[in-house]
């Protein structure tokens, strides 16, 4: 069957699903398989499920007439994606980065939703097969989109650009994150300029961070921007946080407001930039873009402030980098608190950097005069830990916390997803 056929079904049918346990009526189930799945076997069980079809590329059971094989499903489900977003005519903005950028969505987001009906990924199905999925959720009434690109690899975000085919971009920064896969920091640049390189050459629009000097370099030959920094940009602004929540003061003559968010830590202080200079050039009032932003709350263990009935927490545990760690910990240290205390989980994903990076974080947190650091995972093992305690897993860390009902504490909580250092909240 061709993609056109194909697509006429799907206009029919617009809701896709590569999971059986998700399926509602009337959606077409797209059969992926990985290491340790294979969907095509659940193709008449999705069906039973109240499928409309299915796309596989192997044949599990009897033939059905809404059971479409195709060569490749994944790739029949990117080639589907990219057909509907030669069909649209709205700004499509792709965004990536190695910090923050799913934070930087949200509030994206947020702030475009205040005005215009706008379709963004949800949480961080930001990979080859969310990418498509997130295209293929614009609606005929979505007037902006919204596409993150998460890379851990050279040629990822070159390829979603294929099929995605962004107007706009934005790279909210480039640290030391997936070191495993691309090698080195400049590594990192030159995956995450992919998405600079496709607007180049499509004579598209970035949104840039002035205070960023690498991103100067890496925007070379781009002539269509929106800057945002703290000087010498279109949207100026500045952290003047009173508390650990985040107050930014947005400093341009005509624009100027004082924004007081729900996150934490002035390293978010860029992705609400962001936010507002996204606003304001698609022409949202400040005043919309303040009332959007201080209405926006983080989730899913991402610069969350909590307070318990014994402390307040700081939790920033859904993924972590020596670039991220290092910012929390230093945002940290500079808050004033009677009593503080770290828990750190280790990050996962950085490679021959390992052993070196934990080290870092150890060392910095001897030198910024921090005494309570917990610190969990088998990668903190090879450091010089500098009598800081240690513990193999969350969970052991947990029941210690448990038999030592700390009271009146600010506590950050930092680590790699793998890590799972959110349960120790449980504890808190």
């Amino acid at each position: 069957m061709t993609i056109e056929a194909l697509y006429q079904i799907y206009l029919k049918y617009p809701r896709i699903s590569t999971d059986t346990r998700k399926i509602q009526p009337g959606d077409i189930y797209v059969a992926l398989k990985g290491e340790h799945f294979n969907g095509n076997q659940f193709a008449h069980q999705a069906l039973a499920l109240g499928a409309a079809y299915c796309i596989v590329d192997e044949s599990h059971g009897e033939p059905h007439p809404h059971i479409i094989r195709v060569a490749d499903s994944l790739g029949t489900l990117q080639s589907l994606a990219g057909y509907h977003r030669q069909q649209l005519s709205i700004p499509v903005i792709g965004i990536t980065g190695s910090n923050g950028k799913t934070t930087t969505k949200e509030l994206m987001a947020a702030v475009l939703r205040a005005q215009y009906r706008t379709t963004a990924t949800e949480g961080n199905l930001n990979n080859h097969i969310g990418v498509p999925l997130t295209l293929l959720s614009i609606t005929p009434d979505t007037e902006i989109a919204i596409v993150e690109m998460g890379a851990n690899h050279a040629g990822e975000i070159a390829g979603y650009c294929r099929y995605a085919r962004p107007d706009f971009a934005l790279i909210n920064n480039c640290g030391k994150a997936h070191l495993e896969g691309f090698g080195s920091i400049e590594g990192v640049r030159r995956a995450k300029g992919e998405l600079y390189d496709f607007i180049r050459e499509h004579d598209g629009t970035i949104f840039i961070n002035n205070d960023l000097d690498y991103l100067q370099d890496m925007a070379r030959g781009i002539t269509r921007r929106f800057s945002y920094g703290q000087s010498n940009a279109d949207i100026i602004g500045r952290d003047v946080s009173d508390t650990p929540l985040l107050k930014v003061a947005v400093l341009n003559h005509m624009l100027e407001s004082e924004i007081r968010t729900r996150l934490t830590g002035s390293y978010n202080l860029p992705n609400v930039l962001a936010a507002i200079a996204v606003g304001i050039y698609f022409k949202i009032p400040i005043e919309a873009i303040r009332e959007a932003l201080e209405a926006y709350v983080p989730g899913n263990s991402r610069s969350q402030w909590i307070k318990t009935g014994r402390n307040e927490l700081i939790l920033d545990a859904y993924n972590a980098n020596p670039s991220s760690m290092e910012a929390a910990i230093r945002n940290f240290a500079a808050i004033p608190a009677p009593s503080k205390i770290l828990l750190l989980g280790s990050m996962k994903e950085v490679g021959n950097y390992s052993t070196a990076e934990h080290q870092k974080v150890v060392d910095l947190c001897r030198e910024l005069g921090l005494k309570q650091v917990f610190l969990v995972g088998s990668e903190f093992a090879a450091a010089d830990m500098k009598g800081y305690p240690w513990f193999t897993d969350s969970l052991s860390l947990k029941t210690y916390i448990q038999s030592q009902q700390w009271r009146q504490q600010l506590i950050l909580i930092k680590g790699s997803r793998g890590s799972r250092m959110e349960v120790v909240t449980e504890a808190l």
